[in-house]
């Protein structure tokens, strides 16, 4: 379970960008909350925070041709086993989304990617 650097959305190859779009949906529904080393950090910030970096993975996809559940535009939204938050309230958008995304994060991404065989520009 990795959330890649925001830098690296429009870069990703189909299968680590649609796996992502899983990823997000996961963390938004029964995921949130539960630990996994490389994702914690989101869950100190937020959960309008993770909408909005699903944000940036939908367009992307939407962009390439690929479809997604409107359902998940919505920020409330937590997937169809969990009711929707009663209110979610908006937080500001802020480049990188995540503080945690820094450059270094953004290297140990790209070494992650590499070692599964995928070079990006």
């Amino acid at each position: 379970m990795r959330l890649w650097h925001e830098k690296l959305i429009s870069k990703l190859p189909r299968q680590q960008l649609l796996g992502q779009h899983r990823e997000c949906c996961a963390l938004r529904g029964k995921g949130w909350g539960r630990p996994h080393q490389t994702v914690n950090y989101v869950f100190l910030h937020s959960p309008y925070k993770l909408f909005q970096y699903h944000q940036l993975v939908m367009a992307e996809m939407t962009k390439r041709g690929y479809q997604h559940e409107a359902k998940w535009d919505r920020p409330n939204y937590r997937g169809q086993q969990l009711a929707a938050y009663a209110e979610l309230t908006p937080v500001p958008l802020t480049r990188p989304i995540f503080p945690e995304h820094d450059d270094a994060y953004l290297d140990e991404c790209l070494r992650n990617l590499a070692a599964k065989g995928i070079e990006l520009n």
